[in-house]
């Protein structure tokens, strides 16, 4: 199976875990700075002075479906990315997840596509999530440096990381869910949340797991590249890079601290804050959990 359709199958197990617990019922330096289209500030919804329905209640409209496209690549950078996306299959794997999962409201367009930049986006004014060939070459670039066996394959999973933390976006944008905190932070929360979601078996897939440490690594790459930050870096909507990957590998090592002893020490995840993943992969689980139940199939 590939990474893709494991990926898929860990989404998939979300809907047999959280009808378990009952819920289904009711760049040059931060290359990821801009996952948000900036029209997500005109597109939040209006909200009444009248007491609001708990989110996702009422609602049932599962009439729309994700639709998966390639946009032309004709510069080399976008071509690269644009192949790599295409040899995994990826946006047909990562739309049939969301197909088979959530309930839409309406169409979703899932679109790679030549940026001219590395980047991701979710925009609600054009209902799309867009993922930019030149991310893909970037992440290729990074993980060949890192000497890595199989860079693409490595890339693949940044990919996929990349693509939930962009649903994460849509999901908030979509069902109006509340959150408190900040929404990229938010954001990767749900990336590493459905990744580290038991499948049907009850286990977490080892090619999911794999994904989230490519994901910080790759993190940690664009910190590197990016040098010493200043104020602007460090006042930007996204936490710095290095922030990132420290918070993805918490969030691993804290969803099964037995399994993921490695991610502690050895230029990894401090001690310290090892200490508090447990519970925040529980507070973080519990969150999510609470906030998608209303919404799958």
């Amino acid at each position: 199976m590939t990474n893709c359709a494991r990926v898929g199958a860990a989404f998939l197990g979300l809907v047999v875990v959280l009808s378990a617990c009952g819920n289904t019922g009711s760049h040059p330096d931060q290359l990821r700075e801009s996952t948000v289209s900036p029209s997500t500030a005109q597109a939040s919804p209006a909200r009444s002075d009248q007491p609001a329905e708990p989110s996702g209640a009422g609602k049932d409209d599962s009439s729309g479906s994700m639709i998966p496209r390639y946009d032309e690549a004709t510069s080399p950078e976008a071509k690269t990315g644009r192949d790599i996306q295409e040899q995994a299959d990826l946006l047909n794997h990562l739309s049939s997840s969301v197909n088979n999962t959530l309930k839409l409201p309406h169409d979703i367009q899932l679109v790679g596509k030549q940026c001219d930049t590395a980047n991701a986006w979710w925009d609600p004014n054009d209902n799309s999530v867009t993922l930019c060939y030149e991310e893909a070459t970037e992440g290729l670039e990074i993980y060949t440096k890192a000497g890595d066996a199989d860079p693409r394959a490595s890339t693949v999973n940044g990919e996929i990381a990349t693509f939930y933390h962009e649903l994460g976006h849509m999901v908030i944008s979509l069902y109006d869910l509340p959150i408190t905190g900040r929404e990229e932070d938010v954001a990767d929360q749900l990336s590493a949340y459905i990744l580290l979601t038991p499948g049907p078996d009850g286990k977490v897939d080892p090619a999911n797991v794999q994904a989230i440490k490519d994901s910080a690594r790759e993190f940690q790459g664009y910190a590197e590249a990016a040098g010493e930050l200043d104020d602007t870096d460090l006042a930007g909507g996204h936490s710095p890079n290095k922030v990132r990957a420290f918070n993805m590998e918490c969030w691993l090592y804290g969803s099964n601290p037995a399994a993921n002893g490695d991610l502690v020490g050895d230029g990894h995840l401090p001690q310290s804050r090892a200490e508090l993943c447990d519970d925040e992969w529980d507070k973080l689980s519990h969150a999510w959990s609470q906030l998608l139940g209303p919404h799958l199939k």
